[in-house]
């Protein structure tokens, strides 16, 4: 049962009322007991005291409360409409309305400071997705006429590497010209991977699989190195909606990237998981580790702190994950290594499932 709304003004008035009536009634009784003139002026003195002191509690209510809540409903409305350049004139005072007057006016210092920054966030992200959307149409140009060269130069090596005698020294020579192309082509498909992405192909199926494949591949580049990929798997998870390809890739960068970064022995540890009712894949390793001041920046297209690195793999990583809907999530300790922690949704909030 709802309750019986009372204006503040009316609760402050009624015992001013009571007082006033009172005053009357003295007043009255005043008027009525005319034998005994003493005890009529008193009551008269009184009945005036009272009459007055609620004329004066009144006019001062109605100064000290009523015109601030008069204004601060004026300005809350002012607000309500967008606008957050108000502040309100009683914040002056030196009691409770002041208090309230310049709680007010402080959180309104902080809307505008927050929707300046808002503001600047904004125009600084649309500046860097213009940028983005030039760069990307650029590479994908300059991956297209990179790449029809670089196919005949690769046919020439290999003619001239079949044609050399097999005692030719320049025979190491052509199978360094032979990586040195092969990194080309990762990184033009890295660029136009970034500049031109495909949605992804989503199919409810078994995470552990995608996850085991990409493990295989990463273990085939770590035969002749002294590092150990170890992976477990959780046979009791749901079936994730997900583009297994797409996944795939990500866990591949996640995983040479964490082969990459132990020097000498070491272990990479991959576990799946679930996570506030998501599935979950850790990527763990026991490498150098990734400094602080490097750590906020690794999702950014074109950084990288590796040498022979485009600073695409991580970006594009990211933007997969998010794409499902997921998130990456990183942690590392210099000296100890790092841990990337891929979640994924068991099932996409509005995704169009892919026929089978």
């Amino acid at each position: 049962m709802s309750s019986v709304r009372v204006n503040w003004q009316l609760k402050a008035i009624l015992p001013v009322g009571f007082v006033l009536l009172a005053g009357l009634l003295l007043f009255i009784l005043a008027t009525v007991s005319l034998r005994d003139p003493v005890r009529h002026a008193v009551l008269i003195v009184a009945g005036a005291g009272a009459v007055a002191i609620c004329g004066v509690l009144i006019v001062v209510l109605a100064y000290l409360i009523q015109r601030p809540m008069v204004e601060l409903q004026e300005k809350i409305g002012l607000v309500s409409e967008g606008n957050l350049d108000v502040s309100v004139s009683f914040a002056r005072r030196n009691d409770e309305i002041g208090d309230l007057g310049r709680n007010f006016n402080h959180m309104m210092q902080q809307l505008r400071e927050s929707r300046e920054e808002i503001e600047l966030l904004h125009r600084t992200q649309m500046s860097r997705a213009e940028h983005l959307a030039t760069l990307g149409e650029l590479a994908a140009g300059l991956a297209h006429e990179i790449r029809n060269p670089l196919a005949g130069i690769a046919g020439v090596i290999e003619i001239i590497g079949r044609d050399l005698p097999s005692t030719s020294p320049a025979r190491a020579v052509v199978k360094d010209v032979r990586l040195e192309i092969s990194q080309i082509n990762r990184i033009l498909t890295d660029l136009l991977e970034t500049a031109r992405p495909h949605p992804p192909q989503i199919r409810c199926s078994d995470l552990n699989t995608t996850v085991e494949h990409a493990v295989m591949l990463a273990r085939q580049q770590v035969l002749s190195k002294p590092i150990k990929i170890e992976l477990q798997k959780a046979p009791d998870l749901a079936e994730v909606e997900h583009d297994s390809d797409q996944i795939h890739q990500v866990l591949l960068n996640l995983l040479l990237n964490a082969v990459q970064a132990m020097e000498g022995a070491g272990t990479v540890r991959v576990e799946i998981g679930s996570r506030d009712d998501c599935a979950s894949v850790v990527v763990s390793d026991t490498g150098r580790g990734i400094s602080p001041q490097h750590l906020p920046s690794i999702f950014r297209p074109f950084y990288t702190t590796k040498g022979n690195g485009t600073g695409l793999g991580l970006s594009l990583a990211r933007r997969i994950v998010e794409e499902h809907h997921g998130r990456i999530e990183v942690s590392s300790v210099v000296g100890k290594g790092s841990k990337f922690e891929v979640v994924l949704p068991f099932r996409m909030p509005s995704a169009q499932i892919a026929a089978p």
